[in-house]
């Protein structure tokens, strides 16, 4: 079955999600075109969620010009979308003269950037504001505005938002190829559709293409008869620690010139999480290996001398979104295929950046002529879904009370009743697999990683999709749990 639409997004994560949200306020039709079978399955479900303030992209970059701005958006956008966002202020820790030379600059930049209230100070302040920064630091660049987010979180949030406002999302639909209609990208304005999206799921035909497909952004450029470039794998492993008593504030070392180190960080759930390391392999690579994770460990003791890093519970790994020769992203239309509009690149400060990007290419999209006339009815608040762990107690007994699979609690770490799983899978768009379970309410996501849980989240997701539990996915289409019926018993 063919569809038509004005606007198709090739690209599920944060970017592709933010830009859908984004653009879902205007008077068109738009679709989004996801490869895998939920959302933020690529860089954005492997990623620390930090919010970088923007001191680190050169000036004039195009990193530069989005990330203090997305950051900035980040406070309105959690308010609208109900996702967890924590604006705690960072530091990047210097040991040297040297490094507080460093420091300066990226002072410099980040004022050149349009980062507020930055400073550089001592060791006694350094200590007040984080008590568990390594007494070896001698100076530090204290970024107020800095902060940290679920980045799959935000992803479904504004794709939910963007759903509520008219936008289809299909999920499942890898692009095969692309045709393009002779004269695409003309501005007659007549509705013809200039590019026609080849996927197992069914065609999507579309007047104008926006290239949000992370890992995948070159082989749609090429589809398409576009720019031609390659990405490169730049993976990074990932440590995620138990919960802490309090959530650590980010503390960044002095960057090197393709990462910005290892950094320890607490999350919007109280864990804490070193990331990144950063190296170039085989395209899809997504295992841990050991010296990384060593690396990580190392590199946050430097940090938070008195980590206790026994306390890992899980490892992960994903690949940035890097165009081979730059390091920056690539934002605007092709100059090849007019109508084509490119979001590629999309590396860190990707997540920080989200907000603003998804800004910046409605503002291309209007200087390449496309028409955007504001709905009337269009609602910016997406009502987040209950949280029954973070609930007050007198919300969790109301909840009981309007439904008992409430207080039956399946995911004991996190404290997440059948109730709750039920929401996750019945939402708009909502999970079908236990991994997206997991990342919609984090059941499976605490100490014991699933042991306890999984089986009773497998049955729940085979009832509400009305499948055999052997049909249920752990994450992407063909990942089983349940080979068939034990001892017989069906």
């Amino acid at each position: 079955m063919t569809e038509t639409f004005d606007i198709a997004i090739v690209g599920a994560g944060i970017t592709g999600c933010a830009i859908a949200r984004q653009l879902a306020r205007y008077d068109l039709s738009i679709c989004v075109v996801e490869a895998a079978n939920d959302i933020a399955l690529g860089a954005s479900k492997a990623n620390g969620g930090l919010v970088h303030a923007g001191y680190d992209p050169a000036p004039g970059t195009v990193k530069a010009q989005v990330n203090a701005r997305g950051c900035e958006l980040y406070g309105t956008w959690a308010q609208e979308l109900g996702f967890l966002f924590c604006r705690t202020g960072s530091m990047v820790l210097g040991f040297s003269d040297q490094d507080r030379a460093q420091l300066e600059q990226l002072q410099g930049n980040g004022l050149a950037n349009g980062v507020p209230e930055l400073a550089i100070i001592g060791a006694e302040r350094i200590h007040e504001l984080e008590p568990r920064a390594s007494a070896q630091a001698t100076c530090a660049l204290w970024c107020p505005s800095t902060g940290y987010v679920d980045p799959f979180e935000v992803a479904i949030a504004a794709m939910e938002n963007a759903v509520a406002n008219g936008v289809t999302f299909v999920r499942s639909a890898p692009v095969e190829t692309i045709e393009v209609a002779p004269g695409a990208g003309d501005r007659s304005g007549d509705g013809t559709a200039r590019f026609t999206l080849v996927t197992p799921a069914g065609d999507v035909r579309c007047r104008y293409l926006i290239n949000a497909a992370g890992n995948g952004a070159a082989d749609i450029s090429h589809m398409a008869g576009a720019e031609e470039f390659q990405m490169v794998w730049r993976q990074g492993n990932i440590v995620v620690l138990d919960k802490e008593p309090r959530a650590l504030m980010p503390l960044y070392p002095v960057p090197t010139p393709v990462s910005k180190g290892v950094i320890v960080t607490g999350t919007v759930h109280g864990n804490t999480v070193i990331t990144a390391t950063a190296a170039v392999r085989e395209a899809g690579d997504t295992q841990t290996y050991a010296g990384d994770v060593d690396a990580l460990l190392s590199g946050a003791r430097k940090l938070v001398p008195d980590l206790d890093t026994r306390r890992v519970v899980r490892a992960f790994a994903g690949g940035r979104p890097v165009i081979k020769g730059t390091n920056d992203f690539f934002i605007g239309q092709s100059a090849v295929v007019p109508g084509l509009f490119q979001a590629a690149g999309i590396q860190s400060p990707g997540v920080a950046s989200a907000p603003a990007i998804a800004e910046r290419m409605e503002q291309v999209l209007r200087e390449a002529g496309v028409v955007l006339c504001q709905r009337g009815d269009w609602n910016p608040v997406r009502r987040a879904p209950d949280d029954f762990d973070r609930a007050p107690l007198a919300r969790k007994e109301e909840l009981i009370e309007s439904d008992p699979t409430w207080g039956q609690i399946v995911c004991r770490c996190e404290t997440v009743p059948e109730a709750e799983i039920v929401a996750a899978i019945r939402r708009r768009p909502g999970a079908v697999s236990v991994e997206g379970v997991k990342r919609r309410c984090r059941a499976g996501m605490g100490r014991c990683q699933s042991g306890f849980c999984q089986s009773r989240v497998v049955r729940i997701l085979a009832r509400e999709l009305g499948c055999d539990p052997s049909e249920v996915p752990l994450e992407d289409d063909g990942s089983w749990l349940v080979e068939g019926p034990l001892k017989g018993v069906r």
